[in-house]
């Protein structure tokens, strides 16, 4: 999964071998993959904390195919109405410079056909098919200096 940032670090690493050198380089890269993924985990609960308050009925979390090829998955899926809403989110951290890209903009054609295909399995597999439904992707621009973030919910992503 891309994040979407360029890391430029100044390291003082002590010329040991280069065994050692490769070994701090994949703690510092584990690391940062670790800070995404409690930054991802943080926007989706925001999101679910922000779609509660707003009505929708929460039908299921991180939605994937368990058996068989692998679809994708859906971050989100609610109920607005009568209407099924799979819901994309996208989190980024703004940096001090803010030269970050905006979080909606990772989500490009081959993504959308991912959600498309695990949400045709998803209606399928629960019965829904009569049922009307829509993508949607609500994004969050954190700032982890200030405890904040800018969330824009963005409703029937597809056209």
């Amino acid at each position: 999964m891309k994040s979407g940032f360029t890391f430029i670090f100044l390291l003082k690493i002590t010329p040991v071998r280069g065994f050692n050198f490769i070994k701090q380089l994949m703690n510092i890269f584990n690391s940062i993959k670790k800070q995404d993924v409690l930054l991802g985990k943080r926007g989706e609960k925001a999101a679910l904390d922000y779609l509660k308050k707003n009505g929708y009925k929460i039908l299921a979390t991180n939605f994937f195919n368990p058996s068989g090829r692998r679809l994708g998955e859906i971050d989100i899926i609610a109920r607005d109405g009568d209407e099924i809403v799979f819901v994309e989110v996208k989190t980024r951290n703004q940096p001090i410079f803010n030269k970050v890209s905006l979080p909606e903009e990772n989500i490009n054609r081959a993504k959308l056909r991912k959600l498309n295909k695990i949400a045709s399995f998803y209606l399928t597999k629960n019965a829904l098919t009569e049922f009307d439904y829509r993508f949607d992707a609500i994004t969050l621009m954190a700032n982890i200096q200030k405890s904040q973030a800018k969330l824009r919910h963005l409703k029937n992503i597809f056209l």
